[in-house]
């Protein structure tokens, strides 16, 4: 554990509220049971592994920025080697896109490790070689949030074949920029969506980008997202940082897909202190 994260811990977890009752994690096994949850999916990294990601518009995945760069090597990988999958479970897809182009937030560095900086800044945009109808899976908007307790849906070690949902977390503090949760979450959830249910639906206020164990418990780090989103969104029109270009469009729906390597590079980056 870098001390840079072990001092954001401390920060956070000093301002935490009470928190309510941890709900265990729910296998969205059942087509009713994904009912909602669509636009969240898979993010297959070639053969390296896999992270969680979410759409924000139809062409767009919002994902972890460490998810689309070789950890050995700090080199982004290729776009068409890189596929999301919405409300994948056990093989089957809603929809499935290639990713035609991406840009990471221009803060973000590959080489810089866990501090508390860079997960600040550890996102990414993911542009899809065509829209997925938001008939099949309905985008989830962007907000800031003032709960203390939270909803996560992804995909991990051990559970990557179908999305699992914690229905009630905990904020355990914030602070410039930053959140720690206790949520269930593991290698693979990088790019999960964290979100605040107390509106009509969803909302995004989060990604998942690494984490600690600390005395059995699972402590998670995410980073305020509406500003980092926009500046995002701001590079790909513009083609600054963007990795790629756009693809030959490829259609395809309810595809039938492998199971990668859950124990490749994309995952989120747990460590034992």
């Amino acid at each position: 554990m870098t001390r840079f994260l072990l001092s954001a811990l401390a920060a956070l977890i000093v301002a935490a509220p009470a928190l309510a009752q941890n709900t265990g994690l729910k296998r969205l096994t059942l087509r009713e049971d994904l009912f909602g949850w669509e636009a969240v999916g898979r993010v297959d990294i070639a053969d390296q592994g896999f992270c969680t990601g979410v759409l924000i518009a139809p062409d767009l995945v919002l994902t972890a920025g460490h998810c689309v760069f070789d950890a050995a090597t700090g080199a982004p990988y290729t776009p068409s080697d890189i596929t999301f999958s919405a409300g994948l479970r056990d093989g089957e897809a809603i929809a499935q896109r290639p990713v035609a182009a991406f840009v990471p937030h221009p803060a973000y560095s590959a080489t810089a490790g866990t501090s508390a900086a860079n997960v600040r800044h550890d996102a990414a945009l993911l542009k899809l070689t065509s829209a997925i109808p938001s008939a099949d899976a309905a985008p989830f908007p962007v907000a800031d949030t003032r709960a203390a307790d939270v909803n996560v849906v992804s995909y991990a070690r051990d559970r990557s074949d179908a999305l699992s949902q914690q229905r009630v977390c905990g904020i355990l503090g914030r602070q410039e920029g930053l959140f720690a949760f206790d949520c269930d979450v593991y290698f693979g959830s990088s790019g999960a969506p964290v979100f605040d249910m107390s509106g009509n639906r969803g909302r995004i206020v989060s990604l998942i980008s690494a984490g600690i164990w600390n005395n059995g418990q699972s402590i998670s780090f995410g980073m305020e997202l509406p500003q980092l989103v926009d500046e995002m969104k701001t590079a790909l029109r513009s083609g600054s940082g963007v990795v790629g270009q756009d693809a030959p469009q490829t259609q395809s729906r309810r595809l039938r897909v492998g199971t990668l390597n859950s124990e490749g590079s994309g995952g989120s980056r747990f460590i034992r202190p």
